[in-house]
């Protein structure tokens, strides 16, 4: 993700998450920290022709590195593109960045109303550890705690061609 695809992330994340959605300052501070050698953020874009054959993006998510442990920021894909394997093709990507960042263990937050996504952690071997109520706001929905120890056991041996 580089800061020109802020406005299209920005619009994508409001259809997503109309109530908890991020602000543009949150991802301008988050890609401030995404480039040079003391990067400790990696976000990725996925991209798919419109109507028009115009390439749009329709996927992308974050990760943030300190010490040994990352953190999932944030995942999305476009609606008309759920159960087609991007939000497993992003993820890998996040956790080969992990795996570059050295971490050993990633964790992530996880709505608890948002099953689709917590199989999708499970498939990649993330486990629950735990709730924080309220979490979400202005919702006041509790969040699923997840961690992955050693993320590179879960992208070994996965490739993606494009």
């Amino acid at each position: 993700m580089r800061w020109w695809d802020i406005e299209p992330v920005l619009e994508l994340e409001k259809d997503l998450f109309p109530e908890d959605a991020w602000s543009r300052g949150m991802f301008w501070s988050d890609l401030a920290h995404a480039r040079g050698p003391h990067a400790t953020r990696r976000y990725v874009v996925a991209v798919a022709p419109d109507e028009n054959g115009d390439e749009r993006i329709v996927g992308y998510g974050g990760l943030a590195s300190a010490g040994d442990t990352a953190d999932v920021q944030t995942i999305a894909v476009a609606r008309e593109h759920w159960g087609t394997g991007l939000g497993a093709l992003i993820l890998t990507e996040l956790l080969r960045a992990a795996t570059a960042f050295e971490c050993a263990q990633v964790m992530l937050e996880c709505r608890v109303d948002n099953v689709r996504a917590q199989k999708l952690y499970e498939r990649f071997g993330f486990e629950a550890i735990g709730f924080r109520r309220g979490y979400y706001q202005p919702g006041n929905v509790d969040a699923l705690v997840m961690r992955l120890n050693d993320p590179s056991t879960s992208v070994r041996g996965t490739e993606i061609n494009g």
